[in-house]
């Protein structure tokens, strides 16, 4: 018999018919994806149902899938234990229905620690435990700009302290994006503009620009904080008055196309107030469709504008905050995290820059002083840029500013102390002091030029006799001065809430600005170390 030669395409074209396509071996926390070949006649974004279940003894997820354009179906899926996961696919269309297969699931990569959770009440970490911090930035519009600038913002990324961003799922209108070398021609629906989109319909062309964004955002190990709803239309293009029906749409799709990426966050909205057409019911309802189409429950949260939302509801895992004063004292932070009890990021603290809009004016100094402030009351902070020649906030591209590296200094701290998540100490008397009572404490001077400071602890946790050793730390200057002392504290005469070194030490301070001290706890018989450039009194 005679074999006739099949070039690849048309074997490919042959195979895909009525198939399912998917991996055979994925590692643990990664996107398994299924791709099924189904109708496309009517429309089947809203037609159409689709849901994998995938099971490996206890674990049973249901995953909804989505519609890809051109009679293309998939499932992605983030296995989360380790063996062989089975899948069963149910749809309203024959050709979907009743897909079955198997995988195997792999130990995760050294880099791969999983999706991030709220750890306690006020931090986060990974799934496998690693703990983490979120030291992120803001680069709204950087999918939409052209490969070069999204290449530049990937390697700027790789060598920078962030490891979250914040960007928007959908544009901006701004002229550029109307005309010019940045003309979007693709939009998350079909149609061109406002007066013919057709908001039953996505455009499936469109998110395949974010898959590749959040792959390699997952890549460099950078948590994506994807922004589903944004109110920056100016009356022209209509995506932020599309009315509810389609919101819940297009967040269901959302859900549907990317939760199976370990690093994404929801956002529900940036400046979600200024959105006015929607009340807190509606984002209510926003949070709760994606709270149950989320299999794996990555974090969720919401930017707030003039109105604040009510983070106490229970499908907000963490506050995301816009409201620059709180981080001018490191007792805003702690406030908040009183009143929410949820991990606080101050998602916008306003922008290093030189721009004309008054958000856009922090120097270096100040952004560094915010962060420290925002670490100081326990949470975390957000970075930004937006110089006339270098608007990181938007583009993307690259960083010029003077506070990513002291941003960077500050990460290096947080993450080498020895007891996880830092909480206000004393917060109702101590307002820059944060650590872990007893053990370990973080002290930011912040704009105060301090010549000496006395050793005083507030008394919580501590008992006659600990030794603790301590370094000076520049936060502008990024130095670190351990100091040739042994203190051991004694509770101080006539205050029965501080406890102070038996011999009445103090700490001569540079009578700078942007200093801080941390105080650890060593037991007998350490050593210490001195490199002579600062003096005890």
């Amino acid at each position: 018999m005679q074999i006739k030669h099949v070039s690849l395409p048309i074997l490919f074209l042959i195979l895909f018919v009525n198939s399912t396509f998917s991996q055979d071996r994925i590692e643990k926390w990664d996107v398994f994806e299924i791709t099924l070949k189904g109708p496309s006649s009517g429309n089947p974004f809203v037609g159409t149902t689709l849901t994998g279940r995938f099971s490996n003894g206890d674990k049973v997820y249901e995953q909804d899938g989505y519609y890809d354009g051109n009679g293309v179906y998939k499932i992605r899926f983030m296995p989360d234990k380790e063996g062989t996961w089975t899948y069963l696919t149910s749809s309203n269309k024959r050709e979907l229905e009743n897909n079955k297969g198997s995988f195997e699931c792999t130990s995760p990569s050294a880099k791969n620690h999983g999706p991030v959770k709220v750890r306690g009440s006020y931090h986060f970490q990974y799934e496998d435990g690693t703990p983490y911090y979120p030291f992120g930035t803001t680069i709204y519009e950087w999918p939409f700009q052209d490969a070069q600038t999204k290449a530049r913002t990937v390697a700027t990324l790789k060598s920078s302290p962030f490891n979250k961003v914040r960007f928007l799922a959908v544009p901006p209108y701004k002229d550029r994006y109307v005309e010019g070398p940045l003309k979007i021609t693709v939009f998350p629906f079909e149609g061109t503009s406002r007066e013919n989109w057709d908001f039953s319909r996505f455009n499936p062309e469109y998110f395949k620009n974010l898959d590749e964004c959040m792959r390699k955002l997952r890549d460099l190990g950078v948590e994506a904080d994807l922004i589903l709803f944004r109110p920056y239309d100016k009356g022209k293009w209509g995506f932020d008055m599309a009315g509810q029906e389609v919101n819940r749409r297009f967040a269901q799709y959302m859900v549907a196309r990317y939760a199976a990426f370990r690093n994404v966050w929801w956002s529900l909205a940036n400046e979600n107030s200024f959105i006015r057409n929607m009340n807190d019911n509606d984002w209510d309802e926003l949070f709760q469709l994606v709270q149950q189409k989320d299999p794996y429950q990555h974090l969720r949260s919401i930017h707030n504008a003039d109105r604040i939302y009510d983070y106490t509801k229970p499908w907000v895992t963490h506050v995301s905050y816009q409201y620059y004063n709180v981080v001018k004292a490191p007792f805003g932070t702690a406030i908040l995290r009183d009143i929410y009890k949820k991990p606080v990021v101050n998602d916008e603290i306003n922008y290093e820059g030189n721009i004309d809009s008054r958000w856009g004016q922090l120097s270096g100094e100040e952004m560094t002083f915010r962060f420290w402030n925002a670490i100081i009351g326990g949470g975390y902070a957000t970075h930004g840029e937006s110089y006339q020649a270098s608007p990181w906030i938007s583009n993307g591209g690259r960083l010029t500013g003077s506070s990513p590296a002291r941003i960077a200094f500050l990460r290096k701290i947080v993450e080498s102390n020895p007891v996880g998540g830092l909480e206000p100490i004393d917060h109702y008397y101590e307002n820059n002091m944060a650590g872990k009572a007893g053990d370990y404490y973080l002290i930011y001077f912040g704009k105060d030029k301090m010549n000496r400071w006395d050793f005083v602890l507030p008394k919580r946790e501590l008992a006659t006799g600990v030794k603790f050793k301590a370094d000076i730390i520049d936060t502008w200057n990024m130095t670190v001065t351990p100091l040739n002392k042994v203190f051991e504290v004694v509770p101080m005469p006539g205050n029965r809430y501080k406890f102070i070194d038996k011999n009445k030490s103090s700490i001569k301070m540079p009578g700078k600005p942007y200093m801080a001290l941390r105080i650890r706890k060593i037991e007998d018989g350490a050593k210490v170390k001195d490199d002579g450039r600062h003096e005890l009194e």
